[in-house]
């Protein structure tokens, strides 16, 4: 039922990432200095670019069958703290190694922003 997960490599995630940054160079898709100002018109919203799915009736949830609802109640609680704690283990995964890199960033930026005011 459940597969072991590959470890996940600090490496291997810093290479996602600078293969992400390459393709952002190349498509010339810089992020805005930290000095600049954006307008946040021109950001948009998830809902413009994700359409909803459509909905159905909305119906009572029928319980499994040969289950009281109470335990049909008590295992779909299971279910949603499971999915919790799987969310949280990925974020706690990933979460270290981005705020590395956004670091990385930030201090190559600044210097570029530095050495650009010295001239």
């Amino acid at each position: 039922m459940d597969t072991p997960k590959p470890p996940i490599t600090p490496s291997h995630l810093l290479d996602d990432l600078e293969s992400i940054r390459q393709l952002l160079d190349e498509e010339g898709l810089e992020p805005p200095l930290l000095t600049e100002q954006i307008d946040t018109d021109d950001i948009p919203l998830l809902s413009e670019v994700i359409e909803p799915a459509p909905q159905a009736a909305p119906a009572a949830p029928a319980p499994e069958a040969g289950l009281p609802d109470r335990e049909h109640q008590r295992l779909e609680s299971e279910l949603r703290a499971a999915a919790q704690l799987i969310l949280q283990d990925v974020i706690d995964d990933f979460v270290p190694q981005i705020e590395a890199e956004l670091k990385r960033r930030l201090e190559a930026r600044l210097g570029r922003l530095l050495a650009a005011r010295r001239s």
